[in-house]
């Protein structure tokens, strides 16, 4: 299902868009994964699989592009984008002070499906620090937006493949029948697991605050954060 093998006919299924690009999403070939960094750098749209759903992945420094991923969902052009890590090392990119709890939380669960909500860096887009100069982070569990972000140098966007209202994509064949246009390439890795997305936890606020409770269940960060708590408007 996956191509893997440099003698398998080349990249692109001829019975798909020209702009698919098969690969293996834990061990994609570097030339297809230096093709999507060079679409990043260029300000465009490449779609890829994480650990839940296929995302919309751009240049988290080019904020022309970050609004560009908001405008293809359907929602406001400045509203804050979640951004995929390749390590915590890129943490520093785009975080201000961060909280004490920062640390346990990532050792415990990064990678994986659990997005932090810290303090961000001055001078931030507002596509990614919103008004409240916070900025929402994750290092993914599947291998592929790891690597794109480590080889881009910078963090990418990780919002869900989807127009806004509409169920979030789990291949790659959704992802071109719902954005026909704008979406610059598709990096297909398979089918995605689906399921429950990440869970949200803001450690801005005077208590942990589980924004989402998503694929990481609020039982799991309770034996790490004393007094963590559920949104009332969850």
């Amino acid at each position: 299902m996956l191509d893997s093998d440099p003698h398998v006919a080349e990249d692109v299924r001829s019975s798909m868009p020209s702009h698919i690009v098969t690969l293996n999403p834990e061990d994609p070939r570097e030339d297809r994964l230096g093709a999507a960094v060079a679409v990043l750098e260029a300000g465009a749209v490449v779609s890829l699989p994480t650990e839940t759903f296929y995302g919309l992945a751009v240049d988290a420094f080019r904020e022309d592009a970050l609004c560009r991923v908001n405008v293809l969902k359907r929602k406001p052009a400045v509203s804050p984008i979640l951004l995929l890590l390749a390590d915590p090392s890129q943490i520093g990119q785009v975080a201000g002070d961060l909280p004490a709890a920062f640390e346990t939380m990532v050792e415990t669960f990064w990678p994986g499906p659990l997005t932090l909500v810290v303090p961000a860096r001055p001078g931030l887009p507002e596509a990614i620090a919103g008004k409240r100069g916070a900025v929402a982070v994750r290092v993914p569990g599947l291998a592929l937006p790891r690597l794109l972000a480590g080889a881009l140098g910078r963090p990418i966007s990780g919002v869900s493949a989807n127009l806004t209202g509409f169920p979030a994509c789990r291949t790659a064949y959704e992802v071109s029948e719902m954005f026909p246009e704008g979406v610059e390439m598709i990096l297909d890795g398979g089918p995605s697991t689906g399921g429950a997305p990440s869970t949200i936890l803001d450690l801005t606020a005077p208590q942990p605050l589980v924004l989402r409770e998503g694929a990481i269940p609020i039982a799991a960060l309770r034996p790490f954060l004393v007094g963590v708590r559920r949104s009332s408007v969850y």
